[in-house]
């Protein structure tokens, strides 16, 4: 069963925060609203011109500082429980300052390190270095990524019921994807089911058909689906704890895929499943996406496989880790990602397999059940 949103967060996860930026010498945390506020706080706010920041000083109490025609809002969401000290500023107040004179009676000096949430507002984050004019503006990134890529036990099991609600999707696809409906059509369709099957929102619906299937980011179209066409479809949604679903099934409709399409995908299926199998403890985002990027380059299909093997999950759809070259991170235990390789051949057709995944202390645990084989769907 789903959890609340409001019984994955407490006030511990904003300490974590603090305790990390000081270990990284960051004076002060300035999260504004996004995915990093809802994490640490569960306030899900809506971003505008009007300043809502979550501010986490090195010493003294975090701050919550809001419209004061937003603090309603605030206490009735999970941030409401957390007994932050909020600041509710008026129109004729400028919140900058609330926020610059916080910050300093806390700390007894201006700071030196401001850091800001990498998806701020460029008005916000600039108004917070103006009303600190000595600080040094950097990304909280290096913080926020630290706490979010490892899922707690319960994050864990929001992610399976996203995965679950997502593979009924994909195993409803015979349902819509025909013969002579376009890419739009079918991919409304789908938009329907991602809501019906038990997600709030939904994020995406790619429906490549045909040589638009080459185009791994395609968006829907008015192209017809034909016979014989290879169809990639990528779809995801949101859940009402915010977290994200994301799979990728690939589909041959009304007829047989010709042999050289068979040959290929026998070759990307056997890589995605290499690559999830070499999820453990200690492994590295890079070596997983080497171990797939290896065995299609072997084949002579290398030069199609253009992007990187996977991407983290969570409150966002794409965050850290990020499994791709250079990324020498060493996976753990509760670290959930993408492993979705892929082949695109430019003007004619393309493939992806994406299933999410967790990295567990005995390995691997799969969160996506559906067939990773080319799925055969009447005309």
């Amino acid at each position: 069963m789903a959890t609340t949103a409001g019984a994955l967060v407490t006030i511990d996860r904003v300490y974590a925060a603090r305790a990390v930026a000081a270990e990284l010498g960051v004076d002060v945390l300035v999260l504004t609203p996004g995915s990093d506020l809802r994490y640490l706080t569960g306030y899900d706010a809506h971003a505008m011109e009007r300043l809502t920041a979550l501010v986490v000083p090195r010493s003294g109490e975090p701050l919550l500082v809001v419209p004061r025609l937003e603090a309603p809002m605030v206490a009735a969401s999970p941030a409401g429980a957390l007994d932050l000290d909020l600041h509710a500023w008026d129109e004729t107040n400028d919140p900058f300052a609330v926020v610059a004179r916080e910050v300093t009676a806390r700390l007894g000096t201006a700071p030196a390190r401001v850091a800001v949430g990498a998806r701020t507002w460029a008005e916000h984050a600039l108004g917070v270095h103006r009303a600190l004019p000595g600080s040094a503006l950097e990304l909280a990134t290096p913080v926020v990524d630290r706490l979010r890529m490892v899922k707690t036990g319960a994050e864990v099991e929001e992610l399976a019921a996203a995965g679950a609600a997502i593979d009924r999707v994909h195993a409803r696809m015979g349902e819509w994807l025909r013969v002579g409906r376009s890419e739009a059509e079918v991919g409304a369709d789908i938009a329907a089911a991602i809501l019906a099957e038990g997600h709030v929102g939904v994020d995406f619906t790619i429906v490549g058909s045909g040589p638009n299937g080459a185009s791994p980011h395609h968006e829907l179209s008015d192209r017809v689906v034909r016979a014989g066409d290879l169809v990639v479809v990528d779809i995801g949604g949101e859940t009402a704890t915010g977290y994200r679903s994301d799979c990728t099934r690939s589909y041959v409709v009304g007829g047989e895929p010709d042999a050289e399409v068979a040959e290929w995908y026998a070759v990307l299926q056997d890589a995605q499943q290499a690559a999830v199998a070499a999820v453990r403890p200690g492994v590295t985002a890079e070596q997983v996406d080497a171990v797939a990027r290896d065995r299609i380059t072997a084949a002579g299909w290398g030069e199609h496989f253009i992007h990187r093997t996977g991407h983290g999950i969570g409150l966002d759809t794409h965050e850290a880790p990020y499994i791709v070259a250079g990324n020498d991170l060493p996976l753990e235990a509760g670290m959930a990602f993408s492993v979705e390789p892929g082949i695109y051949l430019a003007g004619r057709c393309g493939a992806r397999i994406e299933d999410i995944v967790v990295c567990t202390d005995e390995g691997v645990r799969a969160l996506n059940r559906g067939p990773r084989e080319l799925v055969v769907l009447p005309g």
